[in-house]
């Protein structure tokens, strides 16, 4: 297990994305995804995570083309390079009400490392 209940740990990432569930949102750039994403993920960068994750289920859905997540989901991940941008979406989640957002923090960094397997 990660190292607190903010964190989420590779190997758990991966069997979250295994059962098919979760959802994992990259807070790079647009020219970091361009360059490799994790697969499931959606992109949305972190300067814009408050307004995204506040939009209503329908406006959400229309946007990214999956559910919105529910707020008391234990399976929102937000990940960056390697952890900053990630741990900061994950607080402003948080603080919108997502108290059991994670945050990845080997970031695509790690993922990439390991092979993204």
């Amino acid at each position: 297990m990660a190292s607190s209940d903010k964190e989420i740990s590779y190997g758990d990432l991966k069997a979250l994305l295994a059962k098919g569930s979760g959802l994992v949102v990259d807070v790079r750039s647009k020219d970091e995804v361009d360059r490799g994403r994790i697969p499931g993920s959606i992109h949305i960068p972190v300067e814009n995570v408050e307004s995204d994750i506040s939009l209503d289920a329908s406006e959400f859905q229309s946007k990214f083309g999956i559910v919105k997540p529910s707020l008391d989901s234990s399976e929102l991940v937000f990940h960056c390079q390697m952890g900053k941008r990630g741990a900061v979406a994950t607080e402003k989640a948080r603080g919108l009400g997502y108290k059991k957002a994670r945050n990845y923090a080997g970031g695509y960094k790690e993922w990439s490392d390991k092979g993204g397997k």
